[in-house]
Parts: structure tokens; C-alpha cells; sequence
């Protein structure tokens, strides 16, 4: 699991889903706080008042809405559970995961740096110009 690659393409597929709103982006990243201390395992449980407090989510109706609609999306797989002491089952994909190194490890310091402050604005700049036409389709949620 290659934990920044991940975040990374992640946050590249919301924002071109017009349909998520800062809830479900708070929401996703809480749950992935917590697969990341289950050690990225392919299947856990989360209890929902701890993911409530960590998403900063106040209300138990936008909760379960918002994780039925990461689910709907494919951003993560939400089975519930009526087991208060078990929890809900998720099961969260690998997005942006690679087992290669992302840089080449034989270039110096400054032109890693410089190497990894370039790619993702021109991959940003390049997602905007391709997105424009998308955007607009996708605002019928």
C-alpha cells in the first residue's frame, strides 16, 4: 500500500465526482484513518460514533447517508452490522497503489524535489482542461 499514492489519486477522483460535498471527503479520510491503523487490512469494522468524531459528522441520518453514497460510488464497500459490539464491516480499495518507486532513487536531492513538486500541478492543470466537459455530466447526482 503506498499510502501517499493512494490519498493522492483519491482526492483526483473527488473532484471529479460533482456529487460529493466536504461530509463524504471527511468521512472517506476518517475511515481511511482507521484502515490505516487496522494496518490496511482488506476487511474491518469501525464503529460509528468513533468515525462520527474523527469526520466531525453531528447527525447519525447525514452518517449513514453519506457512507450508503461512498458506497454506491465504489469508494469504499459498507456492509452493516446490528451488532453494537462488532461494528460495520468496510471494505476500502486500493486506489493508486504501485509497488515501484515513484521517483528515480539515483537523482540528487534537488532534483527530486524540484521532480516532485512539478509532476502533480502539471497533472492538476492537466486534470482541469480534461474535466470540463465531464463536470458538467456529472452534475446530475
Amino acid at each position: 500500500m503506498n499510502y501517499i499514492k493512494h490519498l493522492n489519486d483519491i482526492f483526483e477522483k473527488f473532484s471529479k465526482n460533482s456529487c460529493l460535498n466536504p461530509t463524504h471527503v471527511n468521512l472517506y479520510v476518517a475511515s481511511f484513518q482507521i484502515w490505516n491503523n487496522n494496518f490496511f487490512k482488506d476487511e474491518f469494522y469501525i464503529n460509528r460514533e468513533e468515525v462520527m468524531g474523527f469526520s466531525k459528522i453531528g447527525s447519525k441520518s447525514i452518517y449513514h447517508r453519506c457512507v450508503k453514497e461512498l458506497n454506491h460510488w465504489k469508494y469504499l464497500l459498507y456492509t452493516p452490522f446490528h451488532n453494537t459490539f462488532k461494528g460495520n464491516h468496510i471494505k476500502m480499495f486500493n486506489f493508486g497503489t504501485s509497488t515501484e518507486q515513484a521517483l528515480n532513487p539515483n537523482r540528487t536531492k534537488i532534483e527530486t524535489s524540484i521532480g516532485q513538486a512539478l509532476v502533480p500541478i502539471n497533472k492538476h492543470i492537466q486534470t482541469i482542461e480534461n474535466s470540463k466537459n465531464e463536470y458538467i455530466s456529472q452534475r446530475n447526482c
